[in-house]
C-alpha cells in the first residue's frame, strides 16, 4: 500500500499543478505580447477638398498624412498644397518626413526634413516640432524649421472639433507662420506671415473614415509678406467656400 502511495502522491501533485502552470504560462503570454510594440500603419487626410474664391479663383486643397512604424517610433511623410486649376499649376506643395516619439502621455516630439516648391526657388528646411493635444481638447502641431541658408520660420496649427451629435461634426482651423528672418525670393517677409482659418461641417458617414462636408476659408498675409504679394500683382486676402471629405485608411 505504501509503494501505491509513493506514486499517486506525486502523480495527483503533478496533475493539480497543471492548470496552475497552464494559467501562468498564459499570462507570461501576455504580459509578454503586451510589452511587445503595436506596429501601427495607415494614411489620412483632414483635408482632401475644393476650394472656390470669392474672386472666382479655383483650387484643389489637401492636407495628408501617412504613417508606419509603433507607439515608440513612428515614420511619417506628411504632404500638403494647393493646386490652381485654372492656371493648371502648384499656388503651395510642402511634404515633410519625419520620425516621431512619445514624450509624454499627450504629446511626441518629432525631427525630420521639410520640401517646398513654393512660387520661386525650391526650398529645403530642417523641421523640429511637437503635436498632441492641448487642455480643452485642441489639436496642436507647433514647428520650428530651419533652411540650408539659415532662415528660420515656426508654423503653429490648431484645431478644435464639436461634436454637435454623433455624426455632425463642427472643426474650427487655425494655421499661422511667422518668420524669424526674410526670404524674399519667395515672397516671406520678417515677422508674421500668413494665417489660414477655416470652419468645416462634417457628416460622419463611416466611423470617422469617410466624413464629408462644407465650410469656409479665410487665408491672409501680412506685413513686409503682404507688400512682397502687392508687388507682384498678388492678393493678401482671399475667402473660400469649400467643399470636401476627410478620409481615413
Amino acid at each position: 500500500m505504501s509503494r501505491w502511495t509513493s506514486w499517486l502522491v506525486p502523480m495527483m501533485a503533478g496533475l493539480a499543478a497543471m492548470p496552475v502552470l497552464g494559467f501562468a504560462q498564459e499570462r507570461i503570454q501576455d504580459t509578454t505580447a503586451r510589452k511587445q510594440p503595436l506596429k501601427v500603419w495607415g494614411a489620412q487626410f483632414e483635408e482632401f477638398e475644393y476650394r472656390y474664391s470669392d474672386d472666382d479663383e479655383e483650387l484643389a486643397a489637401w492636407n495628408g498624412d501617412f504613417f508606419y512604424g509603433t507607439d515608440a517610433l513612428k515614420v511619417r511623410w506628411l504632404t500638403k498644397g494647393e493646386y490652381s486649376i485654372e492656371e493648371k499649376a502648384y499656388e503651395k506643395l510642402e511634404n515633410q518626413v519625419v520620425g516621431q516619439i512619445p514624450i509624454s502621455d499627450f504629446f511626441d516630439a518629432k525631427a525630420g526634413v521639410r520640401f517646398d516648391t513654393p512660387k520661386g526657388p525650391d526650398r529645403t528646411y530642417a523641421v523640429l516640432g511637437i503635436t498632441g493635444l492641448a487642455p480643452q481638447w485642441f489639436e496642436v502641431d507647433a514647428n520650428l524649421f530651419v533652411s540650408k541658408d539659415g532662415e528660420t520660420s515656426t508654423e503653429l496649427d490648431a484645431e478644435y472639433e464639436l461634436l454637435l451629435t454623433n455624426h455632425w461634426i463642427l472643426a474650427a482651423a487655425l494655421d499661422a507662420t511667422v518668420a524669424f528672418s526674410e526670404d524674399r525670393e519667395i515672397g516671406v517677409g520678417k515677422g508674421l506671415v500668413s494665417t489660414e482659418t477655416g470652419l468645416r461641417l462634417s457628416y460622419d458617414v463611416i466611423d470617422r473614415s469617410f466624413s464629408p462636408y462644407i465650410g469656409v476659408v479665410h487665408e491672409r498675409k501680412y506685413g513686409d509678406s503682404a507688400d512682397f504679394a502687392r508687388a507682384e500683382g498678388g492678393s493678401t486676402e482671399d475667402w473660400f467656400a469649400v467643399i470636401g471629405a476627410r478620409l481615413s485608411f
